[in-house]
């Protein structure tokens, strides 16, 4: 990525200009890719997350797009700031998956993301308390941008695309709806991560302001600072723009389901009883690859998904439900939705725990072949049981582009305040503007822009 920028810069000398803006805890350079000469100025944000890599072939061709369209930089007096990677190490640690088959197996079985403490866009301890070297570069950045937009590019491996605001974009949901359908991209309805989240218009959500909570509610009710808000007070609109890599149809369908609680039973209970299984595995695992290389950064996320699973997994079940939030009205959408987020959890925590056998190089606990099976028959549930079909990467990155553009236009256009939280519930999406109906595929539907 850093190669590929510094040929674009070295191609328009006076319209891009690439400088290091930080240091990797592992020394790798983190490159700011700046277009345009504006006094406003975007920051786009790629890679905060390890496992999620289209942000990264997405800020190239947003790169290429404000170099080609005055309207995006010179014209619009705005400075296009693209960050190639904030967690360039949890990256380099997925290549084993990147480069192919392009195969749910082979990409859990090389599936990796740090544990909660160490993903560089959240601020347990607030911004004066970062300590990760990528979130303090970042935090650097937006004070000294001050942004009036900002875009963090994230991934969802199995689902849909959806987009989360911390201030309204009014408009942004039917341009969404447009993209999506003509690039055959499933939208998410209704998102795990925005389960108590005021709802914008179909698979536009808005982030609430942080607030403490444990660390189950980390991702359903904001329970941490993020970078997401830390630039809020220079009147900052942040969007996170989540764009899928496995597409499932479900998780668009708004019709209602005929036995909610059935379902919520069995995808709770399956979660319950997967977590036990892979705790007894982790107990068996732990002792002979503690020593190994690499084995802390490994299990730290492995014991984050082992302690969240149960407490998720009991959110969900109608007979053990006794918060006093109840959940919000369950349709097919939001029930696939649960469903895949459970299976993750299982499939993530599989996967690190076959690293780590295997990067030991010896499995004297017999696990392997237990990691294998499980592994094998969960990804074929997705595949078989959802129908999770494959996207193109050109796919991916043109359909986070286009969002990214629609709402930057929206953002360029609107006063600097913030909004009020919307009320009610979330509008469904219309018939006409679905993309993952009986036909979608993964074949282009509209001619591609140069890769």
């Amino acid at each position: 990525m850093s190669a590929r920028a510094a040929a674009l810069v070295a191609r328009h000398p006076h319209r891009a200009r690439l400088r290091r803006v930080g240091i990797s805890r592992a020394g790798t350079p983190m490159w700011l890719l700046s277009v345009g000469h504006g006094s406003r100025h975007t920051l786009i944000v790629a890679g905060p997350h390890a496992n999620e890599p289209v942000g990264g072939a997405t800020v190239l061709r947003l790169a290429e797009r404000a170099l080609a369209e005055p309207r995006l930089s010179d014209a619009a007096d705005t400075t296009w700031n693209l960050l190639l990677s904030l967690d360039p190490d949890g990256s380099r640690r997925n290549e084993g998956w990147l480069r192919g088959p392009y195969t749910l197996g082979h990409h859990f079985r090389h599936f990796f993301r740090p544990g909660f403490l160490e993903q560089p866009e959240w601020l347990p301890d607030g911004a004066a308390g970062a300590v990760l070297p990528e979130t303090r570069a970042l935090l650097d950045l937006q004070d000294e941008l001050r942004p009036f937009f900002q875009c963090s590019l994230h991934g969802v491996d199995v689902g849909g695309g959806f987009v989360e605001l911390t201030r309204e974009l009014p408009g942004l949901a039917e341009r969404v709806a447009r993209i999506a359908a003509r690039l055959g991209i499933p939208r998410e309805l209704r998102p795990y991560d925005t389960l108590y989240w005021p709802c914008l218009g179909p698979a536009v959500y808005r982030i609430p302001p942080p607030r403490r909570g444990d660390l189950a509610a980390a991702i359903t009710e904001a329970a941490v600072e993020s970078t997401w808000f830390h630039p809020h007070r220079h009147g900052t609109v942040t969007a996170v723009v989540e764009a899928p890599m496995w597409g499932v149809a479900a998780v668009e369908d708004a019709c209602p389901a005929p036995d909610a609680d059935a379902v919520l039973r069995t995808v709770s209970r399956a979660l319950r009883q997967d977590t036990r299984l892979l705790e007894d595995l982790l107990t068996r695992v732990r002792p002979s690859v503690s020593g190994t290389p690499d084995a802390a950064r490994l299990l730290a996320p492995v014991d984050d998904y082992v302690l969240v699973g149960p407490g998720v997994a009991d959110s969900w079940d109608p007979d053990v439900h006794t918060t006093a939030r109840p959940l919000p009205p369950l349709d097919i959408a939001r029930l696939t939705t649960l469903a895949l987020s459970g299976r993750r959890v299982a499939l993530r925590t599989a996967g690190l725990l076959h690293q780590l056998v295997t990067r030991a190089g010896h499995d004297p606990a017999g696990v392997l072949p237990e990691l294998d099976r499980l592994i094998d028959k969960w990804c074929a549930d997705y595949r078989d049981g959802y129908g999770a079909r494959w996207i193109p990467v050109a796919h991916q990155a043109e359909y986070q582009a286009r969002v990214v553009l629609a709402a930057f236009e929206l953002a360029a256009g609107r006063p600097h305040q913030p909004g009020p939280a919307p009320q009610g519930p979330c509008p469904d999406a219309h018939a006409d503007s679905r993309s993952g109906g009986p036909d979608w595929s993964s074949e282009p539907a509209v001619p591609m822009h140069r890769e």
